[in-house]
């Protein structure tokens, strides 16, 4: 089977990553049944995720990292999914994150040196808690209702955060809340073994179950000043185009659903055929439908990326760009995964067969941000104001 990530490799740089994300791949693909069945992430994937140094990737050379690219984070995470999305998702969070506070500089020095020294020294993998049961994704500009009370030189947190992928394997957890001294948004970094923190195993979805994005309790967790590291920002938010691991997880997804439903299609006959049903012409039209999909979502999707690599300059300006990728791929990703399951027919209806659960979990896609309306409104907005 021919492996579509691949072409879009360049150099042997590209090789030497792409064997650590393939390696994560084969790892998760051996625990999908227990993974999706029970909802939770796997400790052995998690194991071979850091001996293969893939959460340090996106740190930059000088601290030790591998300083890698948007396109390199794309095809990497694409590769990952096309074992399991939900472990993609999950530690595309982590290593986007990461790029993006390396980027971006929106923590101190201090902040991010420890930060980074603890991923490059230990591996350890954080992720951000943003999203809470009455405001929804964030991106929807809800206020937390996580609350952080100053008290002398320290801060009380209270409160509740939704699908924190990963949550009882990570090591540190950036969290929002409301900070009622400063009458804003900030971020505080805590330690998974802070007392009063506690995840609550919650997650029970129809897609994605293996992220196990449980909900982080916080109870009266006391945090030194220090662990505040970042504060809302008052001007527009700048395009992000580490969020584009989003689109590619879900297009790992339906490249693993096209490459299966490509081995069922050669090698299943009916009694009623003389040839398997890859002869069958709307078989084929579905195979070939299948193909020009894909082409079209790893053509916007690779060549925004190195845009975004290659021409800093226009970063700025990316915005409607990348939130036209994620529209554009994510709906391809769907098309494809039905498709496959319109080949198998009824048999990829069977958990015997893996069609069933490549179409619950590219279904999560839509879901993730920015959701289809938004982009919509917002190239619609770029137009009417050119």
């Amino acid at each position: 089977m021919s492996d579509l990530i691949r072409s879009w490799l360049r150099n042997e740089r590209h090789e030497r990553l792409y064997e650590k994300a393939a390696n994560i791949a084969e790892e998760a693909r051996s625990h999908l049944e227990e993974t999706d069945l029970e909802a939770k992430f796997s400790h052995q994937t998690l194991k071979v995720i850091k001996q293969e140094g893939y959460p340090s990737l996106s740190l930059p050379l000088r601290l030790g990292g591998e300083g890698i690219s948007l396109y390199e984070f794309l095809f990497l995470q694409e590769k990952i999914a096309e074992g399991d999305g939900s472990v993609a998702l999950s530690i595309g969070w982590h290593v986007g994150v990461l790029m993006e506070l390396s980027e971006d500089r929106n923590w101190s020095k201090d902040h991010f040196m420890e930060l980074a020294r603890q991923v490059i020294e230990n591996q350890a993998v954080v992720n951000r808690a943003a999203t809470e049961p009455a405001t929804g994704s964030p991106t929807r500009g809800g206020i937390p209702e996580t609350k952080a009370v100053k008290q002398a030189d320290h801060y009380i947190l209270n409160g509740r955060k939704t699908f924190t992928s990963m949550a009882d394997h990570l090591d540190y957890y950036i969290v929002s809340a409301y900070v009622e001294d400063l009458k804003d948004i900030g971020w505080f970094i805590i330690d998974r073994h802070q007392p009063g923190v506690k995840v609550e195993k919650t997650w029970d979805t129809l897609g994605m179950r293996g992220t196990a994005s449980d909900d982080l309790v916080l109870e009266n967790v006391e945090l030194n000043v220090d662990h505040l590291v970042e504060v809302k920002s008052k001007g527009k938010p700048s395009p992000k185009g580490w969020l584009l691991h989003i689109p590619a997880c879900y297009l790992g997804i339906a490249v693993a659903a096209r490459n299966d439903a490509i081995t069922f299609a050669k090698n299943f006959q009916p009694n009623s055929l003389d040839t398997p049903i890859s002869d069958v012409s709307h078989i084929q039209d579905k195979i070939g439908e299948m193909e020009w999909k894909l082409m079209q979502a790893h053509s916007f999707m690779y060549s925004t990326a190195r845009k975004w690599d290659e021409e800093p300059e226009q970063r700025e300006h990316m915005g409607p760009e990348l939130a036209a990728v994620k529209l554009a791929v994510t709906n391809a990703a769907v098309e494809v995964v039905d498709l496959a399951m319109r080949i198998a027919g009824g048999r990829g209806l069977s958990k015997d067969q893996p069609f069933e659960k490549y179409y619950r979990d590219v279904r999560a896609g839509l879901h993730n941000p920015p959701m289809d309306d938004a982009v919509l409104r917002m190239l619609a907005g770029k137009a009417l104001n050119e």
